[in-house]
């Protein structure tokens, strides 16, 4: 049985997945959210992918996550941007 989030060892590194429509500046919101709450994380290393049908863009991001409160609130910013359709 997998560990609960609460569980983690911080600093660990954790992935987010963010989904959206496949529209201009989309990625770029990401990456700003995601530098507001990890001004460590490397933009080089974030990964995109398009859906089978090119409609939305899978961008995920792989943060040192430092705390439970960094995570909760890095992931309340990306929920509450429009461009975001889920956050994994």
């Amino acid at each position: 049985m997998d560990e609960p989030a609460a569980a983690l060892e911080y600093p660990c590194d954790f992935p987010i997945k963010v989904m959206g429509r496949m529209e201009p500046g989309f990625a770029q919101a990401v990456l700003d959210i995601v530098l507001q709450h990890a001004p460590d994380f490397d933009a080089a290393s974030m990964e995109l992918r398009p859906s089978r049908q090119a409609r939305y863009l899978s961008v995920t991001c792989t943060i040192r996550a430092t705390s439970r409160e960094q995570l909760d609130s890095l992931y309340r910013a990306l929920c509450d941007h429009p461009k975001v359709v889920m956050v994994l």
